[in-house]
């Protein structure tokens, strides 16, 4: 893992998921002050949200992803996974109207709603899809040869899919 690549940060949130992330992000707030003015055990489901929340941050939202010579090195704060190139058999970019022919009715199974999604994507057409985005636009669909394809949010996507072809 020490060659070095080009990295692509995981894309900005999109409004919709912004504003989503927002609210989210109150809700411990909003048990934490109630707690602290008298109301103490709203205090235990603030705290469990608390720690949820930095499971989800450091365990299920990639910071980036790292573009080497023969690998795809997918970085979280706690973790790192490796996608081989040879498993790679397409890679393109698709907006929200070809996503959803593609893979038809789908579910998130994994974090969803605060800061993106993240985990699986269980899609009537496909099965399982591993799914790290932060925006509704834009996706980068990775297909791979006997395994589950990704959809991702990379910052410049164009950029990601184009060195990626080459």
């Amino acid at each position: 893992m020490n060659t070095p690549g080009t990295s692509y940060n995981l894309a900005p949130m999109s409004q919709g998921i912004r504003v989503l992330t927002l609210f989210m992000l109150a809700l411990p707030v909003a048990f934490l002050a109630v707690a602290a003015f008298g109301m103490g055990p709203l205090a235990i489901p603030g705290l469990f949200i608390v720690v949820l929340y930095l499971w989800i941050w450091t365990r299920f939202r990639p910071t980036c992803f790292i573009l080497h010579p023969g690998f795809i090195e997918v970085v979280w704060p706690l973790k790192r996974r490796e996608i081989r190139r040879e498993t790679i058999s397409d890679v393109r970019l698709i907006g929200k109207k070809e996503m959803c022919s593609e893979v038809g009715w789908c579910m998130r199974v994994g974090a969803g709603g605060l800061w993106g999604g993240f985990g699986w994507l269980w899609t009537q057409k496909r099965g399982i899809v591993q799914m790290y985005i932060t925006r509704t636009d834009r996706f980068v669909w990775i297909e791979r040869r006997n395994q589950r394809p990704w959809l991702i949010n990379p910052e410049r996507p164009e950029e990601f899919v184009q060195a990626l072809r080459s």
